[in-house]
């Protein structure tokens, strides 16, 4: 089944805010390779087609499971499209891009993140298979940031100097 069908089928759910605790809670592995892992997969894409995200990470609604999504394209344009549970970050390595970073765990906020040019993450699909993924740019940060989130991170949490300060005024300010 391709993904692009698959975003057309899922039921949207609600993002989790910065604040909920299941955002700071490292994710267990995906051990249940069937159709209810597939509905979530649908649920994710629905999810964040409808918040207008690049990326949504299963904790992000509420789910504490290893696995991510994800829709955006890298530095040539090329557009990636797809999924991967259980997902280890394997590279992250090349120039230091510094540019503006979201999350829809924390809408409207912006913060200049430094994230590597280059990402490799490995993991397998909803049947169980492996994947490899690998992406620069734009794609390579959407990685990075995602896979944070099912340590229990959020990107606001590389953040430093100047920047860091500024993430959290504003995050003390924001009305989640």
């Amino acid at each position: 089944m391709s993904e692009a069908v698959r975003e057309r089928r899922g039921t949207p759910r609600p993002i989790r805010m910065l604040g909920d605790p299941v955002l700071r809670t490292e994710c267990d592995p995906v051990r249940s390779f069937d159709a209810s892992l597939e509905r979530l997969v649908d649920d994710m894409f629905t999810s964040m087609y409808e918040a207008q995200g690049a990326g949504l990470a299963a904790n992000q609604i509420g789910v504490p499971l290893q696995l991510f999504v994800y829709d955006c394209k890298d530095d040539k344009g090329r557009r990636h499209v797809g999924h991967v549970a259980n997902p280890a970050l394997v590279a992250a390595d090349g120039e230091l891009l510094e540019e503006p970073e979201g999350c829809l765990s924390l809408p409207g906020h912006h913060f200049t993140t430094a994230r590597h040019a280059l990402a490799v993450v490995e993991g397998v699909d909803i049947q169980g298979e492996p994947v490899r993924v690998e992406g620069t740019g734009y794609f390579a940060r959407c990685l990075q940031h995602e896979c944070g989130h099912l340590r229990g991170e959020v990107y606001i949490d590389v953040l430093s100097g100047e920047a860091r300060r500024e993430a959290m005024r504003a995050i003390r300010t924001a009305k989640l």
